[in-house]
């Protein structure tokens, strides 16, 4: 087990996204999304309390597995996503970065008891998923996320929350637009209440705390951190 602190220098950062070459898109995609973003250092603080394997949920090109990797966090980890295309591009990444503990699945996150068929005990990540979730997926997703968090494992969910605030607007408009531009393969269906997943979190058994992950941007994004919550004797 790490100590708790996770950086990612320049350099590292580089390693990351030259492991999506010869492809420029995901290659500056990865560079502007690792120097911008205080998502994978948010994350990688989280995951750095815990040994555990991972399972990642909303994938997308396997950013995660290389940002922790680069941090010096390598764990193993299952990446899942519904886009066929940056489930080829994650294997590729993982495969030039000589990443031997990764491997990666498309399939419907939203499909009754998915995440249960793999049998997952460990951590579980869901970074900037929940919002692109049918709202009546969201809450069976939820739950087997939180079945699948073990004694030492941790959950660790990114995601923009309901609102009226100008954040709450903005974020709306850019998930919108991911989706118009073909980044994302569907559109925002629902964004969570904060309480709602709290109590949701906690009916499972997990202890769950939030703080805002805004960093410079003008996203309404959240961290959201849960563990198995101690058995009263």
């Amino acid at each position: 087990m790490d100590d708790g602190r996770f950086e990612l220098g320049k350099e590292a950062r580089r390693r990351v996204a030259d492991a999506y070459l010869p492809d420029r898109r995901n290659y500056w995609y990865a560079r502007c999304k690792l120097a911008s973003d205080p998502l994978y250092r948010g994350v990688g603080q989280a995951l750095a309390e815990s040994d555990a394997p991972i399972l990642d949920l909303g994938c997308g090109i396997g950013l995660l597995a290389q940002t922790l990797a680069a941090g010096g966090l390598e764990r193993s980890c299952i990446g899942l996503d519904s886009d066929a295309g940056k489930i080829r591009r994650a294997e590729a990444a993982a495969q030039r970065a000589g990443l031997q503990r990764v491997r990666f699945a498309c399939v419907n996150l939203a499909e009754r008891n998915i995440i249960r068929a793999f049998g997952h005990q460990g951590s579980v990540v869901m970074l900037d998923l929940l919002q692109y979730v049918p709202p009546s997926a969201q809450g069976p997703i939820l739950e087997q996320a939180a079945a699948a968090v073990s004694d030492t494992g941790r959950l660790v969910i990114r995601t923009g929350l309901a609102g009226t605030t100008w954040r709450a607007s903005i974020t709306r408009l850019t998930d919108s637009l991911s989706h118009k531009l073909g980044w994302m393969n569907t559109g925002p269906q629902n964004y969570p209440e904060k309480e709602t997943l709290q109590t949701l979190l906690a009916t499972a058994g997990l202890a769950s705390s939030s703080t805002p992950l805004w960093g410079g941007s003008p996203f309404n994004n959240w961290l959201i951190q849960a563990r198995r919550a101690p058995t009263k004797g």
